[in-house]
């Protein structure tokens, strides 16, 4: 069973990374940063439609404050989605801004509807910790995802991304007769062999989302990672590897019923030459990515000590034990890959 050794420092953004965000259009400035959104003098608790508590809270703000922090709410949403046209924003309002009361960085989830055809999206406005920012180029660049994001100072911009939450996923689907179970399967293997191939920690159930597409023949199933706080920062292999966390039973259950150990290899030897596959298509952005990685401080070094430790005699790669930080071991990591 993998567990976190305890709460994790929020890292800022150092100015190599910035230098990378500005390189490739991810630094943007924007009118508006999370600091603005804690101005709300009232909120209260916000419910699904079931009628239980989401741990979410809706916010209130000011009749002086409201009109000005919508409106440039709105900005955010027309860089994030229309580079900056702001004539999309005649048809939008902003129908509710939510804030995360139970999570370590207390995420604002913002509410945009337009108003012609009730059509609804949603963004996020976090705290911009270098280890989340490293975590969403990372996904952008090396798994099927695209992700979009802005960063502007201290302030980070994320899309929704949309999917079944793993854990009601894995409450109200996983036992249904219309499943595939082994296509859910092998997507479990190959998720788990992103995570580790790229040390992206911590993805539990309540970290990812099951995204199902309906083909004419068949279900398809992708799982996506929905929070990137624990990028390359613990020291635990396990904490790596979602096949060792027991939120995910249902999924690993699901694999040792129906994939052979020999299936596992090749799904894993699929996900590996995919990756590799990304690595040589995205060379300079990954290159530059690691380059700010290594220059940066995102561990402790008793995290980093063990994690080279761990990964050598996993992989019986000696290079492993020459790190010093984490962006070196996530660039051997990664090496290997394309050597294999």
């Amino acid at each position: 069973m993998a567990l976190i050794s305890k709460k994790k420092k929020i890292y800022s953004i150092s100015p190599n990374l910035r230098t990378y965000l500005r390189k490739y259009g991810r630094e943007v400035d924007f009118p508006i940063h999370y600091s603005d959104l804690l101005r709300y003098n009232s909120s209260i608790p916000l419910y699904d439609y079931k009628g239980n508590d989401t741990l979410w809270e809706t916010v209130f703000y000011s009749e002086s404050d409201r009109e000005e922090i919508h409106y440039n709410v709105k900005k955010i949403y027309s860089l994030l989605k229309a580079e900056g046209d702001m004539s999309v924003m005649q048809h939008l309002y902003v129908d509710r801004v939510d804030l995360c009361v139970y999570g370590n960085t207390q995420p604002f989830r913002v509410r945009i509807v337009n108003r012609i055809n009730d059509n609804f999206d949603y963004f996020y406005v976090k705290n911009a910790d270098a280890s989340r920012v490293y975590g969403l180029e990372l996904e952008h660049l090396l798994s099927p995802n695209r992700i979009n994001y802005l960063v502007h100072q201290n302030t980070l911009i994320e899309e929704h991304i949309a999917g079944i939450p793993g854990e009601q996923f894995m409450r109200q689907y996983v036992h249904k007769d219309v499943l595939n179970p082994i296509r859910l399967a092998k997507e479990f293997v190959k998720f788990n062999e992103r995570c580790f191939v790229r040390l992206l920690g911590d993805m539990h159930s309540s970290n990812f989302v099951v995204d199902i597409t309906p083909d004419f023949e068949e279900i398809h199933y992708r799982i996506r990672a929905i929070d990137f706080d624990q990028q390359s920062y613990e020291g635990k292999k396990s904490i790596y590897l979602p096949q060792y966390f027991k939120q995910n039973n249902a999924l690993i259950q699901l694999g040792i019923k129906h994939i052979t150990p020999e299936s596992m290899k090749q799904y894993q030897r699929e996900e590996r030459a995919l990756i590799a596959t990304r690595l040589k298509s995205s060379p300079k952005e990954i290159e530059d990515l690691l380059q700010s990685m290594e220059l940066d401080i995102l561990s402790t070094p008793e995290n980093i000590e063990t994690l080279k430790q761990e990964l050598a005699h996993h992989y019986k790669n000696r290079e492993f034990l020459a790190c010093e930080n984490m962006g070196q071991l996530l660039r051997v990591s990664l090496d290997q890959v394309l050597k294999r």
